[in-house]
C-alpha cells in the first residue's frame, strides 16, 4: 500500500495553491529530496527560504521522511 504524506501550506503557499493542504508520497525521501520534487513537479516554484518542518519540527534537508509524517511548509513571516 501506498501512503501519501499530508503537505500543510501555509500564507502565501496557500494562497498561490488555492488550498491549505495536498498528499504526495513522501515517506523515504529526505526532506531534500521532498523539496526539489515539489519545485519540479508543482506550481509553487522555488521553495529557497521556505522552511519545512516534520511533525512540527523544522527539519533539515538529510532529514528522512517516514510513513504518516505531517510536513509543512512555512514561509519567511515580515511584520511591522
Amino acid at each position: 500500500m501506498i501512503y501519501l504524506n499530508k503537505i500543510m501550506l501555509f500564507a502565501q503557499l496557500k494562497e498561490d495553491m488555492g488550498k491549505s493542504s495536498m498528499e504526495v508520497v513522501a515517506a523515504g525521501k529526505t526532506v531534500g529530496e521532498l523539496r526539489a520534487f515539489l519545485e519540479k513537479e508543482t506550481s509553487l516554484g522555488s521553495l529557497d527560504g521556505i522552511m519545512i518542518a516534520v511533525n512540527e519540527e523544522f527539519a533539515k534537508d538529510e532529514w528522512i521522511i517516514e510513513e504518516k509524517d505531517e510536513i509543512a511548509l512555512i514561509p519567511p513571516v515580515s511584520g511591522g
